[in-house]
């Protein structure tokens, strides 16, 4: 988009972005104040808590330590808290179903929430327990989107989405219990490489 600018002499300039300037990042306009979420659901929530931890990692194995990740979820009984979802249940005041944080230095971020429900699929089916992710990072022009399954869900075998996935690719959406940690479970997600996280083409 072209912008006009008037100059002290009056003449009319236009500013054409550059490919520098579209690209940033700027992320740290959205993870100031309400804008960074790190908590999804309030502890008042119903459901089984989760400690979701990402790391993120360019194509040569390295954190990204300025990337960007949002994620939706559903709540503990399958509904989204948002206008679109129209199923007929109600929202959990706890819930807040959305998050958002920057990774740090060590390509980390983290997140507290509860294990989402399942969700209605194409058809008749029922989706397994996951997170919508959006990974946004540094030359990134349009964001990758993927998901985040929980790794031993007996659910996984039976949704739609997983199951267009190669099995061979497949453990690059699951995350995995952490031990010692309880309730605590971790993915890494590398944006391209050998070990590249399958993003969906939405």
């Amino acid at each position: 988009m072209k912008l006009p600018l008037k100059t002290r002499n009056k003449e009319k300039l236009d500013l054409v972005p550059t490919p520098s300037q579209t690209v940033g990042p700027y992320f740290r306009i959205t993870l100031m104040g309400r804008c960074a979420q790190k908590q999804i659901a309030g502890l008042g929530a119903r459901g089984e808590r989760v400690r979701l931890i990402c790391k993120v990692f360019d194509g040569e194995g390295r954190p990204i330590p300025d990337g960007l990740i949002e994620i939706w979820q559903a709540s503990a009984d399958g509904k989204y808290n948002h206008p679109n979802d129209r199923q007929a249940k109600p929202v959990d005041p706890g819930f807040i179903g959305f998050g958002r944080q920057g990774t740090d230095a060590d390509g980390n971020c983290e997140f507290e929430t509860i294990k989402p429900g399942r969700v209605p699929g194409r058809g008749k089916t029922l989706q397994a327990p996951h997170f919508e992710v959006s990974v946004f990072a540094r030359g990134v022009l349009k964001r990758l989107a993927t998901r985040i399954y929980f790794a031993g869900d007996p659910a996984n075998s039976e949704d739609p989405a997983l199951s267009l996935v190669p099995k061979t690719r497949r453990a690059t959406l699951l995350a995995q219990p952490v031990p010692g940690e309880a309730g605590t479970w971790g993915i890494d997600i590398h944006l391209s490489g050998a070990k590249e996280t399958v993003f969906f083409d939405v």
